[in-house]
């Protein structure tokens, strides 16, 4: 497997991630184990998850995905073996949220505890708060950093002139910056990505981990009429927002180089992001060791450069 280096952290990870969000929610405990042994037997290092996984799901608080992602790390003693990314700043409870130090230092806690151990390599800020100052955050961060606790620092969810800012006061005040985004980015969603942070982080050199590189399924070919919304708990959303006439032209288009590269939609979807260079590991999910062996596959998968154009014409907005 040839390991990419997000941003300037000095992590090496795969060139996919493996998305922890399903486990708690759609995955139980017992098939979250197996997911996590296959992806390492497959070769790939890097898992994401956040601390308010899986608050959507009645009845759970948060913290569901980092407690199986911690109990598989005790009993398998790979954490040697994982790149483990995980993201603080979401709502997960009352008062438990925003990126103010006092928050980071009690929930960075609570993560380890959960994740059964010593430190994050890679901790996310999930999203912005524009109530408190950057440099109060980075300099939370910074303490994690010294402690051993966290060994770099990302940021999800912020826009380009937040994460101008951001990278401006870590250099300012000689504190650690921000070296990986967590967009939202796939073959449907790229506007919001490519007009701005894009060229931003490719200047800045930092990592791209982007997020829903599926289109939640829909870029699998699952969704192909509003009779398919039922074949998921996500099903009605992925259908009422991508199943319209250009999510049909990017389907046919992703059906074609399938046919060509004897692959499938999902995985020729993945392979077209994994060859922009900009982007160091998009974000996938699975829920079955089939579905998790379509992905692995699609890390190995080259696609030439008419197939990608091919693909960029299908999807322009």
């Amino acid at each position: 497997m040839q390991l990419r280096n997000l941003g300037r952290s000095g992590l090496q990870v795969s060139p996919l991630c493996f998305g922890g969000n399903v486990f708690g929610w759609t995955v139980d405990e017992a098939t979250s184990f197996r997911l996590l042994d296959a992806w390492l037997d497959a070769g790939f290092n890097f898992i994401d998850t956040a601390d308010m996984y899986s608050t959507w799901v009645p009845g759970h608080v948060g913290g569901e995905s980092e407690t199986i992602i911690g109990k598989w790390l005790r009993a398998s003693g790979k954490r040697n073996r994982v790149v483990l990314a995980t993201k603080v700043g979401m709502p997960v409870g009352e008062g438990k949220q925003g990126l103010s130090p006092a928050y980071i230092r009690q929930a960075v806690e609570a993560s380890l505890r959960r994740l059964q151990t010593d430190h994050i390599d890679l901790y996310q800020a999930h999203e912005d708060d524009p109530g408190t100052p950057l440099a109060d955050t980075l300099g939370a961060f910074a303490d994690l950093i010294a402690a051993g606790k966290v060994r770099a620092i990302g940021a999800s969810n912020y826009t380009a002139d937040r994460l101008t800012q951001a990278l401006e006061t870590a250099q300012r005040h000689r504190l650690p910056r921000y070296e990986s985004l967590q967009p939202l980015y796939n073959l449907y969603d790229r506007s919001s990505y490519e007009e701005a942070l894009e060229p931003l982080c490719t200047s800045q050199g930092l990592g791209v981990i982007n997020y829903y590189a599926l289109a939640s399924g829909f870029l699998t070919g699952k969704y192909r009429s509003a009779d398919d919304a039922g074949k998921s708990a996500r099903g009605a959303g992925v259908t009422s927002t991508y199943l319209n006439p250009r999510g049909l032209r990017i389907l046919a288009a992703l059906d074609e180089a399938a046919a060509q590269h004897n692959a499938t939609p999902g995985q020729i979807a993945l392979a077209w992001q994994i060859a922009r260079p900009s982007v160091t590991a998009p974000i996938a999910s699975a829920t079955t060791l089939e579905q998790l062996n379509e992905l692995t596959a699609a890390a190995q998968l080259k696609l030439d450069g008419a197939t990608i154009a091919a693909l960029d014409a299908a999807s322009v907005a």
